[in-house]
């Protein structure tokens, strides 16, 4: 059975089929989890701006990719655009807006329902670039993802290289 579980650690390390983090339509993945995520798989960055660039996709939006670990494993992303795309090309992405959040969630819900997704890890959403407020999203999360029956991780605290304890 399924329950949102927050963990403390690097989610980074987390051992969900699926790790899920907000961005930008056209983000440079340049600050916080993005940036981490960028620089762990350099394709995932390149792969999001030529799907932004074809797609033209807009707040609220959902975008999935699939990597390979340095173990060989499975990689699986989902940006979940929360944010309104920076009003230059090469400026910072816009505020998230809690109408985003909520339609990417959903959206989310709706992907882990069609991949038959068994586990999703993802940060206190829009809350650090987006600059919303955690009581404000947290609810949203419970009521997209606390139906699914599956593990969800929201990692709430980051603690670098420290692999967060994930009930099964």
């Amino acid at each position: 059975m399924g329950k949102i579980h927050e963990v403390e650690g690097d989610i980074l390390l987390s051992r969900a089929q699926v790790i899920a983090h907000g961005v930008a339509p056209g983000d440079h993945f340049a600050t916080g989890l993005a940036l981490a995520l960028r620089e762990r798989w350099p394709s995932l960055a390149k792969d999001f701006r030529h799907y932004c660039h074809l797609s033209r996709p807009q707040p609220g939006d959902v975008w999935a990719w699939s990597g390979v670990g340095a173990d060989g494993g499975p990689v699986r992303i989902v940006s979940l655009l929360t944010q309104e795309p920076a009003e230059h090309a090469s400026g910072h992405p816009g505020r998230a807006t809690l109408e985003y959040v909520n339609r990417a969630l959903r959206a989310l819900a709706h992907h882990i329902r069609d991949e038959k997704i068994e586990s999703i890890a993802l940060p206190r959403l829009a809350t650090g670039v987006g600059g919303l407020d955690w009581a404000d999203v947290k609810p949203l999360i419970a009521r997209h993802l606390g139906d699914l029956g599956i593990p969800v991780y929201v990692y709430v605290v980051y603690h670098q290289g420290q692999a967060a304890r994930e009930p099964a």
